[in-house]
């Protein structure tokens, strides 16, 4: 394998009145973590102090104000801080316009430093998308922050969990509305997107499944037209531009078909018919990629857990999952890039 130099990870903390904090105080008491990688959190100290009572943590804070101040040591947890908030007031479990403003602060940073290649790896705890909108917040969640204020061409959604790959045509649209947005131009345009990712961690010739919408993908147009009207010409059209594209595939058998290995990216059509496969199978174990951004970005797939934030008792493997798969995504990019010279 390539020697390849540890990335620098930027983990965000989250809501700060949620379980964010806490789990990512959990994930930087994770040796591994740092053996992958040179760490830090964006946050405000005292919360972070607060979350390392919470978890019995007796680590030291250093206090940054640039990547390049981190000490990088397990034992010591190194915080870069966005501003100066009234933390005092922050009650965990509520909504909070100030909690808003300082989740979004803390992923405005992020990027930041992400397009200015101080950190190669962003990480992000949940935030609360009520909590942003107190305060202003136009996009409704992270991948639309990251996706607009990157000015990226594209902030494309992937699953990852164990060895599946679920990209995700639409996220948090209207069944109905997913229905018609899943068109012939869209999905090639994923499907394309995702070939690019692809052959960007080494998997030049990709084998991807574009998932059927209609039960056993229409029976030849007996339940539904959008096979035989969008997605089979979608996926002829990949074909012809040289992608090793296939589908449609039935939906009720193209996640326990990819957990097999016959494909190494599966195309779901909209939000709940990718993530009931993924979280049925390893709720804990799928995690957020988006791709298309300047840097790797990860994010736990779960919310704040308000009912639970402050009780030292949310489960934490998400978020050291979600900062090790980003790791060893960005190793393989890496990787990639030498092999191609």
């Amino acid at each position: 394998m390539t020697n390849i130099k540890k990335p620098i990870v930027a983990i965000t903390i989250g809501d700060p009145a949620g379980i964010g904090p806490e789990i990512t105080v959990d994930t930087m008491m994770n040796q591994k973590v740092y053996e992958e990688s040179n760490p830090f959190l964006i946050g405000s100290v005292d919360i972070v102090k607060r979350a390392m009572e919470v978890k019995n943590c007796n680590f030291a804070i250093n206090k940054i104000e640039k990547p390049s101040e981190g000490k990088f040591e397990f034992g010591t947890i190194d915080v870069l801080e966005t501003g100066d908030y009234d933390c005092a007031s922050i009650e965990y479990g509520k909504v909070q316009k100030l909690a808003g403003q300082m989740s979004y602060d803390y992923v405005v940073k992020s990027i930041e430093l992400g397009m200015n290649k101080e950190v190669d790896v962003v990480a992000t705890a949940p935030i609360h998308k009520e909590a942003i909108k107190l305060c202003g917040v136009k996009q409704p969640g992270h991948t639309e922050i990251y996706g607009e204020l990157t000015n990226s061409p594209y902030a494309l959604t992937m699953f990852n969990c164990h060895n599946l790959k679920v990209f995700f045509v639409s996220r948090h649209k209207a069944l109905k509305e997913a229905c018609d947005y899943a068109n012939k131009e869209r999905v090639l345009d994923c499907v394309q997107q995702i070939q690019n990712e692809m052959v960007g961690i080494g998997l030049t010739n990709a084998k991807i499944a574009v998932a059927a919408l209609n039960p056993h993908a229409s029976d030849g147009g007996l339940f539904g037209t959008e096979e035989a009207e969008h997605l089979i010409p979608a996926v002829k059209a990949a074909q012809e531009l040289g992608i090793n594209a296939v589908g449609p595939v039935p939906a009720d058998s193209v996640f326990m078909l990819g957990l097999r290995g016959n494909y190494d990216a599966i195309l779901s059509l909209y939000h709940d018919q990718g993530h009931i496969a993924c979280k049925t199978y390893d709720f804990e174990k799928s995690i957020t990629i988006t791709w298309g951004l300047p840097f790797m970005r990860s994010s736990v797939d779960h919310g704040t857990a308000y009912d639970i934030a402050g009780k030292g008792i949310a489960g934490t493997i998400s978020m050291h999952e979600a900062t090790l798969v980003a790791i060893d995504y960005w190793k393989k990019k890496q990787e990639a890039l030498v092999a191609q010279g």
